[in-house]
């Protein structure tokens, strides 16, 4: 029987009427390595005062460090990044890139999400949006989404490196994403916004 396994999931964005992009993280590890994982996670963090650790927080080496530790993990992450992304239409491009997140994860063996938390309205428009997607999926499918407080979980924080990279990478910044080359597979999609 295969192992259950859970992607925790993070995003970034940059809205721009012409070169807006939304970037949806999925970071999955065997659960065997769960707690190395965190530990990891902890030791990038090191003593800032802060209650996880953030990609726009680190300066570039950080960054690069970052990403070549994560890389040396064992694992993989999907990432959805959607264009267009006009001002105020990032939901809806997070909508589109977490119907394709969905069905990329199940056919990897993923069948748990856990989001970083956000406000309770906007994780239930999440839960809304798997559930949709789900019709996507074999009716026997099982799939869930669950929400936790980064400061609760530092796996998602290995999620927010991922999106960081594959943000920088996308604003001109090419080797944290590079370091990430092995084990991340990168989905361009049409988020619908365009014209919207």
């Amino acid at each position: 029987m295969a192992v259950a396994l859970t992607a925790f999931v993070d995003e970034s964005f940059q809205e721009d009427p012409v070169r807006g992009f939304y970037v949806l993280a999925a970071a999955v590890f065997p659960p065997a390595i769960h707690d190395e994982v965190r530990e990891l996670m902890l030791e990038l963090r090191g003593a800032r005062r802060t209650h996880k650790l953030h990609w726009n927080e680190m300066d570039p080496r950080q960054q690069e460090d970052s990403a070549k530790r994560l890389a040396s993990v064992e694992g993989f992450h999907v990432v959805t990044v959607g264009t267009p992304v006009p001002q105020r239409r990032q939901e809806r491009a997070r909508a589109a890139c977490l119907i394709r997140l969905v069905v990329e994860l199940h056919g990897l063996g993923v069948s748990r999400l856990l989001m970083e938390a956000r406000e309770r309205e906007l994780n239930r428009r999440d839960v809304r949006t798997v559930t949709g997607a789900r019709y996507a999926l074999p009716a026997s499918a099982d799939f869930r989404i669950e929400h936790e407080f980064a400061a609760r979980e530092p796996l998602l924080w290995a999620a927010d490196v991922v999106a960081g990279a594959v943000r920088s990478h996308r604003l001109g910044v090419q080797a944290p994403r590079t370091l990430l080359e092995d084990c991340l597979y990168e989905i361009a999609i049409d988020t619908g916004c365009g014209n919207a």
